[in-house]
């Protein structure tokens, strides 16, 4: 039977014989929707708990006649499941290689361009740092001051004068 028609028959509505099965965690059969499936001992277990109810016991004090321990039953198409979950599994695999592929190709490229960037800053930095010795030379040649012509002196210690003509003495050039 299910829910509301085990409801019908102790004369309760199908939530309350749910929240029976809930609050007292009775071990109740389900099918492969969910809803529950009860057989005669099912019932029987239900119909106690009803008597108990009317004669004035609360729900938390009553504790089941009969403990059951059934495995839950249902039907599972496995192998349309099967190929399906595969096929899914086999995708997503698929993907994870493409993708991390893909993220070695970005890296490795990325990689490749920043080391260019690199290599261009640093014959940049070489360029700058010849450049700054260049100018550097530069000021210091600037900050020199510049040196008188020394006489020449000679071995002898006397200097040779060179004899001026006349035309050249008057004259003056």
């Amino acid at each position: 039977m299910n829910t509301s028609e085990v409801a019908k028959l102790l004369g309760v509505s199908a939530s309350t014989i749910q929240r029976w099965v809930k609050l007292m965690e009775l071990p109740m059969e389900k099918n492969d929707r969910g809803h529950y499936h009860f057989n005669n001992e099912d019932i029987e277990l239900l119909k106690t708990i009803h008597e108990q109810l009317q004669n004035g016991i609360l729900l938390q004090d009553i504790t089941p006649v009969i403990e059951k321990k059934r495995v839950r039953k249902g039907s599972v198409k496995t192998g349309e499941k099967e190929t399906a979950i595969e096929s899914l599994v086999t995708k997503v695999s698929e993907l994870e290689i493409s993708l991390n592929s893909k993220a070695d190709s970005v890296a490795s490229y990325q990689i490749l361009q920043h080391r260019r960037e690199i290599d261009d800053l640093q014959n940049h930095v070489t360029q700058l740092a010849l450049e700054l010795e260049r100018l550097q030379i530069q000021i210091k040649e600037m900050n020199i001051p510049p040196q008188l012509d020394k006489p020449f002196i000679l071995n002898d210690s006397k200097v040779k004068r060179k004899k001026k003509n006349i035309v050249g003495s008057l004259f003056g050039f």
